[in-house]
C-alpha cells in the first residue's frame, strides 16, 4: 500500500519562501511520504491518501500524525467555528472526504471516518526542540503572512537552552534568516562559513589575537543559531547536515580553549599549584564527563535530554558550561586583560557544571528505580500555575496570528 499526498488548493502567499505545496511535500518525505496525486481517481484500492487544506499552516506533528492513523479527519478552531483541515482516508473514500474538506453543498462525512479534535491531537512536549509548544493550525492569508513567518520562527525555537541563543539571538537571528532565504542560501552554506570561522578562531587563539579570535567566536556561535532556524523555517533539514553541525558543535570548544591556553604569553592566576596543563586537563576532563552525562540520562533514563527534567535543570541550562557562556567568561577576562584568569573561570565552570550533572545524575537513577521518568514540560503546566517563572521562561506560547 502507497501513502499519497493530496494538497487541496493553495495559500496566497507563500511562507519563508515556500507553497503551501512545496513545504507539505517536505514535512511529508521524511516519513515516507513522497508521491502526490493531483488526480484522486488514478489512485489503487489499496492506497491511501492524505488530504491537506493548502489554505491552512499546519504543524508538522499533525501531518506526521495523521501518517500513522487511518479513517480520520483532524477538525481546527476557525474564528467562531471549527473546519476540517486534513484528512488520512483510504482511496475509496478519497472523494468523499475530499468534498467535505473543499467545503461543498451536501458534502457527507463517510460513516468509517472520524473526527478527532486538533487539540487532543498530540502532546505539547516537544523532546526535540526541548519545550512545550500545542499543535498549531492556522489558515494562511496575505495579510498574516508576516505572523505565520514569526510563528513557523518561535516555532523552530529551542525552548531549554543557554541565554545567549534564547534572550540575545533571536531578533537578529530572524533578520539573517529573511536574508538567508531572500540570497537562496542552504543551512549547510550557512554550517560551511561555520566551519570557517571555527578554524579561523582557533588559529587568532593559538596566536593571542584573543579579540579578533572572540569575534570570529561569536559570529560562529551566532550563525550556529541561523542554520538550525533556516533549516526548520524552510523544511530542509537533511541527515548530513544534521550530522554535520552535531559534531561541529560536540567537537570544537575543548579545543577552542587548549589554543587559547597555547597563546598565552604568561600564566600566574596566583592559585598554588595550578599549571596551565592542569588547567586544559580540567577542562578536558569536565567536559567529556559533562556530555557523557547528558548521553547516560537520554539514552538509558529519561529518552530527552537531562535540562528538560525539572525547572531546575532548565534554570541550569541557560549558565551550564556550555560555549556560549564559556565564551562570556572569556571575553568578560578579556575585557580585564587577564586572558590566563579567563581560562581559569572556564575550567572552574566546567567542574562545577559537572560535579552538578554528575549529582544530578544520580538522583535521576534513584528516581528511575522508581518508575519511568518524565520531563516537567510534559506535565499540565497549570499545576505549577501559569504565572510561575519556570512557565514564563521555557513553555512556549506565542500568539495566534
Amino acid at each position: 500500500m502507497t501513502i499519497y499526498a493530496h494538497i487541496l488548493g493553495e495559500a496566497p502567499a507563500k511562507l519563508w519562501g515556500l507553497s503551501s505545496r512545496e513545504r507539505y511535500r517536505r514535512v511529508l518525505a521524511p516519513v515516507g511520504v513522497t508521491a502526490i496525486a493531483d488526480d484522486l481517481s488514478s489512485l489503487s484500492p489499496d492506497d491511501s491518501v492524505l488530504i491537506v487544506r493548502g489554505d491552512y499552516l499546519l504543524d508538522g506533528r499533525i501531518l506526521q500524525g495523521l501518517v500513522k492513523s487511518l479513517h480520520i479527519m483532524i477538525e481546527a478552531p476557525a474564528g467562531p467555528s471549527r473546519a476540517v483541515i486534513a484528512a488520512h482516508v483510504p482511496a475509496d473514500l478519497a472523494t468523499a472526504a475530499r468534498a467535505v474538506l473543499s467545503l461543498e453543498r451536501g458534502a457527507a462525512l463517510p460513516p468509517s471516518v472520524r473526527v478527532e479534535k486538533l487539540e487532543d491531537q498530540l502532546a505539547s512536549f516537544d523532546a526535540r526542540l526541548r519545550k512545550s509548544e500545542p499543535p498549531f493550525a492556522e489558515p494562511i492569508r496575505a495579510d498574516t503572512k508576516r505572523a505565520l513567518e514569526e510563528r513557523l520562527f518561535a516555532s523552530s525555537y529551542k525552548g531549554v537552552t543557554d541565554l545567549v541563543t534564547k534572550w540575545v539571538w533571536p531578533s537578529p537571528a530572524r533578520w539573517a534568516v529573511h536574508v538567508c532565504v531572500a540570497a537562496g542560501l542552504r543551512p549547510n552554506h550557512v554550517t560551511t562559513i561555520s566551519i570557517v570561522l571555527v578554524l579561523a578562531a582557533a588559529v587568532l587563539f593559538a596566536e593571542g589575537l584573543y579579540g579578533w579570535g572572540l569575534a570570529g567566536a561569536w559570529i560562529m556561535t551566532f550563525l550556529d543559531t541561523v542554520d538550525g532556524k533556516l533549516a526548520r523555517v524552510t523544511v530542509t533539514s537533511t541527515r548530513f547536515g544534521h550530522l554535520l553541525d552535531h559534531i561541529l558543535d560536540l567537537v570544537h570548544p575543548p579545543f577552542w580553549y587548549l589554543l587559547w591556553g597555547l597563546g598565552l604569553q604568561s600564566f600566574s592566576p596566583g592559585i598554588p599549584g595550578l599549571t596551565l596543563s592542569l588547567t586544559i586537563w580540567v577542562i578536558f576532563i569536565g567536559y567529556i564527563v559533562g556530555r557523557l552525562v547528558e548521553g547516560i540520562f537520554r539514552k538509558w533514563l529519561g529518552g530527552f535530554v537531562i535540562f528538560c527534567w525539572r525547572p531546575f535543570d532548565s534554570y541550569f541550562r541557560l549558565v551550564t558550561a556550555r560555549r556560549n557562556p564559556n565564551l562570556i567568561l572569556l571575553t568578560m577576562s578579556l575585557v580585564f586583560r587577564r586572558p590566563d584568569l579567563g581560562l581559569v573561570a572556564v575550567a572552574g565552570w566546567t567542574a562545577l557544571s559537572s560535579l552538578l550533572l554528575l549529582v544530578r545524575l544520580g538522583i535521576a537513577v534513584y528516581a528511575r528505580m522508581h518508575g519511568p521518568l518524565r520531563s516537567w514540560l510534559a506535565d499540565d503546566t497549570g499545576r505549577a500555575g501559569n504565572g510561575s517563572l519556570a512557565v514564563r521562561l521555557f513553555i512556549h506560547q506565542v500568539p495566534t496570528p
